[in-house]
């Protein structure tokens, strides 16, 4: 089952067409000074955030690039709403990991 979801989510981001702009995920990737960051693995990491986020929280979580201080707030907060995006956003870091290799 897993590599069923691998593939179907690997499918849809190679018969996508190309965007035009990049989504959040992906810019915040490539200018972020990570040394083990690429063009093509950034695009993969934006893909799984395509397929588990909103666009809106792709900008929100776009911004623990910059501010990992952020996430860990996020993490440990106790409100709902950060408890529910905590918890797609580990399903986009579990999908990430299983599309691009991490």
């Amino acid at each position: 089952m897993k590599h069923l979801m691998i593939a179907a989510a690997l499918a849809l981001t190679t018969l996508a067409p190309v965007a035009a702009m990049a989504g959040p995920i992906e810019t915040a990737c490539n200018r972020s000074d990570r040394p083990q960051s690429s063009r093509q693995l950034c695009r993969c990491i934006d893909a799984a955030a395509d397929h588990t986020l909103t666009r809106s929280e792709q900008r929100r979580a776009a911004r623990f690039f910059t501010n990992p201080d952020e996430a860990q707030a996020v993490r440990m907060s106790s409100t709902r709403a950060d408890n529910e995006f905590w918890a797609r956003y580990r399903t986009f870091g579990d999908l990430a990991q299983q599309m691009c290799g991490g």
